[in-house]
Formats: C-alpha cells, structure tokens, sequence
C-alpha cells in the first residue's frame, strides 16, 4: 500500500497523527466522565422531569462511548484560508480531522469534527478542479483500531507525486473484509453519494441505485446527517427506517449507533401495520390474491365500505331540557350528514362531529327562543342520549378488522363495495372459501393486514414522522407504499431501491408510480451507476440479465481496481453439493466472511451436507463473528446483505423458484451481486439463457 513508513522520529507525521488520535480519545473520555459526572438531585422540578433528564444523559453518555475498534477520525483537512475568512493576501489557513462525532479539549477548541459539519463537506466534495479552499486533503489507514498509514492528496497541483499515491487507502476501506454487521462509510462516501446525504429535509428524495452502489448506506447517513442538522425538530417528530425483513434490519441495525444516532426506529411494513392491525398473520394468499389485495384499488373498495354504514335519518331528533323540547327535522340532520360526507374527512372525526353539529342546531332555536347557551350547554346537548341515539343509527362506529374480515367474507357486500373496481374474477380471487367466525380465529394474511391498516386510517388519521427512510423499495405493493406514506404525510422520506431487483409479483414498474402512491409524486429522482462493492467482473455477468428483467435501466460499473475472484464452473449433479462444500471450505480459506445463497428448496439439503463435512454455519440475520464466518442464505432472504465470498449454488433452481420467469431472473442478479471480493458459481442444471448469451 503507498502509504507513509512507520518510523520512531519524533518529527514523523505518522507519530503526530497517532500523538493527536490518543490526545482525542483522551478529550472524548473526559467529555463522557463530565456528563457521568452531572447531579441532577436539585434540578429536575418532579419524578417525571428527573426520569426525562436522567434518559437523556444515560443517551448522551451512550452516544459519547469511544469504540475501539472504530476509529475516532479518518480524515484531515487543511485549508488555504480559514473558513469563513475573507482571503486576504498571507491569511493562514485552518487544520481540521474529520470523524464519527465532534470532540472537543478542555478549553472547548475543536479536536475532531463531525463529519456532518458544514466545514467537513470539502473532505467528500473537493477535487482538482474544485479545490473549495481546501489545501491538502489526508487520509488515515488503520489496522485493529491503530492508526497505521496516511496518504496525501495535494488539491493545489504543486505535488504531481500525489496522484499516484491518492486512493489507495480509499479503495482499501471499500475493500475490506467484514465481518459482522454492516459497517458506516463515512470515510468513503462519494461526491455523487454525499449530495443524496446532505440534501434538505423539506424534499423526498428517491435514489434509483444498482447493486453496489451503497444506496443502504447513504439513507442511513442521510438520516444520521438530518438528525445533525435538525435534531430538534426530529427529536419531536421521530425518524424511522424501513426495512424488507428482520434479517435485514439486524444487518444495518449497528451503523447509526456507529455514528452516535441511538433513536432512530427501525420495523418492517409488517411491523408498521401489525401495530395498528392487531391482528395475527397466520395465512398466505395466492399470488394472484396478494396482487389484487396489493392493488391500489382497493383503497377506494375500502373507502366505500367505511362509509357504506351511514344511513340517512328517517326521524328527528327530540331533545328534552328541563321543560323544553328542542326538535330538529330529520331534513335538516341529513343536510349535516351530507355534508360531511362530501367534506370527506376522516371517519371518525366526522363522526365526533356529528353530535356537535346537531347540539348547535338546536342551540340556534335557544337563542331565537330568548335564552343563552354557552358552548358548555352544546357540549350537553352533544351528549344527550337523544342525540347519542341518532349518531349511532346514522353514522355507526367502525372497527376495521371486522369491516375487512366482512369484505373478505361477505361475497354481496364486496361485490356492492368494488362495483366497478374490481371484476367478479378478481372478487372471487380474495373472497376467502371458508368465511372465519370472528377476527381472532381468522387466518390473516400479510396483505389483509395492510387492508386493515388502510381502514384504520380511513377512520382516524395516522400519526405522521419527520422522516422516514424506506428501503428495498421496489419489492412494495401500492397499498404498502400507501401504508409507509401515511407515516410520513407532513414529513419527508428518502426511497431506496433498484427496480431491476424487485422480486414481488407486484413488483415497482416506475418511481413514478410508486412515489405517487406513497404521497410524494414531487420527489427528486437520482440514479446512482457507480459501485463501490461489486468487483467489475461480477457485476458485468450480473449486468447479463439487464435486458430481460429492467430493459430500461443504465448497466452499473464498478470503480473497483482489483477484478475479483470469478469462476462459474459446471459439475455433475451427483457431485453438486460436495463440490459446493469444497467451494466454500476454500471461500473461507480467505479472510472475511462467506455467503453460500441457495434457492430456498435446496437449502435443508446444503444444510445436511455442510454439517456433515463440518463446516459450521449461520442463518440470514445472524451476527458473523472471527469463528463462524459462514452463512447459509435463502435466495429469498438475500436482497440487500453482503459478503466477501459468495458462493452461489443452481442458478437455474433459484429461477425456478419463483412464480415466473421475470421473478425468477431478478432474484437470481440479486444473488450474484452480494459478492465484495470474490464470487463462485457452481451449477448442473443449464445456466439460463439470458447468462449464456453474453458469453463469447
């Protein structure tokens, strides 16, 4: 690696870097040992303010923590001029180290800034061309936690030696070897990355990006970043993360806590919506009925069937006081009710509104009788049993689990409800065969959970974030899309996907549409082509099957210097599985961690035959460690996870594996685009067609 020598002299750089990297984490213990230090006793006015203080310090103490394995800075800047100064003529320039988080001295003067700082965006932005003030940019290497290498890069021109040595300890921190969790890369974001991170909180943004291209990650600092930029506004609104399934999340769930963000909610569509749904998913649906229940139409069949209840009044409502009887004509109570009906608000609130509306009619006849009512005798009448009676009849209450449990059941009222939504083929497709006998003994399916999720919100408004960050994207159905924009309705969003991986029958054809189901069809669109994970030849076999599944979408390339290790090798079927044994024992022989992804059938098999040979082995989701570095993954469950080896078993069994062939080709470039250093496909069946073709 060009990097500079270690040396003893007193006057190295490398000596003063390290000197500088042990006097920070030395500011940081003492920065974390005065907040430990703090006595709240006489500040907090009650219990609850002392509990709120004490969290809050317990947090920041949290997020003080000096990691040791994760180094405190990973960058230096050294400016032209200072920032913000005029520059004039012999004006000095100011040193800054870039890291995780700011830490400051005893005197409060700044030792590493964090790298969301406004003066910390030359160290991403920054080239020749456009030096932005910025004099030298330095880059550290580290080995086990200690500072071992730096590198230079003279953004003046005066050192064309600097050329040469640039990158090499930038592409060596993409490059290296992971295990565990998924790791930040706040030292190698890119130009192109670091606009999508620092963009501002008022836009949604959508990134389009190709395997590789760390679209995860720059969701996840962007919302680290927006966190740094309007803590408190997110402190009071919330931020979330959304993910395909919990393997995922328990893969990614270590790189905010890396960079100090320790309240960020992560879940899964199925987390969001179970906890307004309340109900168990037991069941499945067919694919042609999770499509249909996916549809975006079913939002107006559900619209229909919360309001299919209210019923025009028949008779008026007499309301009794004292010695008088107040009497509006039923005439006049169905104008209130058409009323609200055209205003279409929620449910619900008209419903509470209702009565209001009702109590003031007849507070109206009061004052024309003389007398005057306040707004505390409405509220009386709004609650006489009169008119309680009449709101009950007209405009009944609605629980959205048995209003979706009656949809599904109920072959007359379905058919009324999606009139002219749906054809009798595709009522028929989701009306369930044995009708359950209540909402606890249904077998729900996930897609009957986002329903009733739906209805809920068609009766009370759903609580709305400052910002949510959706991942994997395009595998959403437009109802589920519908689902995640309703948590995000006076708040931003930042969507990630690639529609060349989408794996669902219902799988997203354009951003377009999708962002207009989500509720922000104004959102930016970027597309990120260029990789930083996937070595260049694995991404260019990938790329193969580009013309059969998102004809549309721009190949990836790869910045990767080193090619990869790649082999595609035919065996017979009677040897396949000891042959894939071997290709992973040798996988392993390499430093890092081993994917084995397999169609989800022959995975028990795969398990048998590695357990025989001895070769201990993980499930998606399980933290990788020095010892088990091993994991056996369902092509189901492989989307969004990465490894440095990959071996890749039947590519023709992982097609075959899903609904269609289109399905089945997009999870098959999924799987050969978790590789980061090496991939190896071993096969007896045919390759399908699409890899043949690009051969020769």
């Amino acid at each position: 690696m060009p990097a500079q020598q270690v040396t003893t002299h007193a006057d190295d750089p490398l000596e003063r870097e390290r000197t500088h990297l042990a006097a920070s984490r030395a500011a940081l213990r003492a920065m974390r040992a005065d907040v430990e230090a703090l006595d709240i006793k006489d500040v907090a006015a009650n219990w609850v303010n002392a509990q709120v203080l004490a969290r809050q310090i317990e947090e920041r103490i949290a997020a003080l923590a000096d990691l040791a394995h994760t180094p405190l800075f990973f960058g230096r800047l050294d400016y032209l001029h200072a920032p913000g100064a005029e520059l004039a003529e012999g004006a000095g320039g100011e040193q800054f180290y870039i890291g995780r988080r700011h830490v400051h001295d005893g005197d409060g003067d700044p030792m590493v800034i964090d790298w969301r700082a406004p003066v910390s965006q030359p160290f991403y932005r920054a080239s020749k061309k456009e030096p932005m003030d910025v004099r030298l940019r330095r880059r550290f290497g580290y080995t086990g936690g200690e500072l071992t290498a730096y590198e230079d890069e003279d953004l003046t021109g005066a050192d064309p030696a600097a050329d040469e040595r640039a990158g090499a300890l930038l592409q060596a921190e993409i490059e290296r070897p992971r295990v565990g969790p998924m790791r930040d890369i706040v030292a190698t974001i890119q130009p192109e990355q670091d606009e999508i991170v620092r963009a501002g909180i008022a836009g949604t943004v959508c990134v389009q990006g190709a395997p590789g291209t760390g679209k995860t990650a720059v969701g996840l600092h962007r919302v680290a970043y927006l966190l740094y930029a309007h803590r408190e506004r997110l402190a009071r609104t919330g931020t979330l993360v959304v993910g395909p399934n919990r393997s995922f999340l328990r893969y990614i769930e270590q790189v905010l806590p890396a960079l100090g963000e320790l309240n960020v909610a992560q879940a899964t569509v199925a987390d969001l919506v179970g906890s307004v749904a309340k109900v168990e998913v037991r069941g499945t649906d067919t694919p042609a009925a999770a499509r249909i229940k996916g549809d975006a139409r079913m939002a107006e069949v559900l619209r229909r069937a919360v309001r299919s209840g209210v019923t025009m009044p028949a008779e008026p409502v007499v309301v009794v006081r004292g010695a008088r009887r107040w009497r509006v004509p039923a005439y006049e109570i169905e104008e209130m009710v058409r009323e609200l009906l055209a205003r279409d608000i929620r449910y619900g609130a008209a419903r509470e509104a209702l009565p209001q509306r009702i109590a003031h009619a007849v507070l109206v006849r009061m004052e024309e009788s003389g007398e005057a009512p306040d707004d505390r005798v409405q509220d009386a009448v709004a609650r006489n049993p009169a008119v309680k009676a009449a709101v009950k009849a007209i405009w009944p209450a609605v629980d959205p689990a048995k209003l979706v449990l009656r949809l599904l059941s109920d072959a007359s009222f379905l058919a009324e409800q999606a009139a002219g939504l749906l054809d009798e083929d595709e009522q028929r497709h989701i009306l369930w065969e044995r009708p359950p006998r209540s909402v606890r003994s249904a077998k729900w399916s996930a897609a009957d959970a986002v329903l009733i999720d739906e209805a809920a919100d068609l009766v009370t408004r759903t609580p709305s974030l400052g910002h949510v960050v959706l991942d994997e994207a395009q595998d959403l159905s437009p109802m589920q899309y519908r689902a995640v924009g309703r948590r995000c309705t006076t708040g931003s969003a930042t969507i990630l996907g690639d529609l060349a991986q989408g794996t669902t029958p219902w799988a997203t054809r354009t951003w377009q549409e999708a962002l207009a189901h989500l509720g922000k069809a104004d959102a930016v669109v970027t597309e990120l082509t260029q990789g930083f994970r996937v070595p260049r030849q694995v991404i260019a076999y990938a790329s193969r099957l580009l013309p059969a599944i998102a004809p549309g979408l721009k190949e990836a390339t790869s910045v990767r210097e080193s090619p990869g290790d790649f082999a595609v090798r035919e065996v017979g079927a009677e040897a396949l599985d000891e042959a894939v044994v071997a290709a992973c024992r040798q996988a392993l022989g390499h430093e890092g961690s081993t994917g084995l992804i397999a169609a989800d059938a022959r995975v028990p098999e795969l398990a048998r035959a590695l357990d025989r040979a001895g070769l201990a082995h993980l499930a998606p989701g399980e933290e990788t460690s020095e010892g088990a570095r091993l994991t056996l993954v369902p092509a189901t469950l492989a989307k969004g996870l990465e490894y440095d080896y990959v071996v890749l078993d039947e590519p023709a069994a992982v097609v075959a594996g899903e609904p269609d062939e289109r399905t089945g080709l997009r999870r098959l470039y999924v799987a050969l685009t978790r590789a980061v250093s090496g991939l190896t496909v071993l096969h007896a069946q045919p390759l399908p067609a699409e890899l043949e073709r690009g051969e020769g």
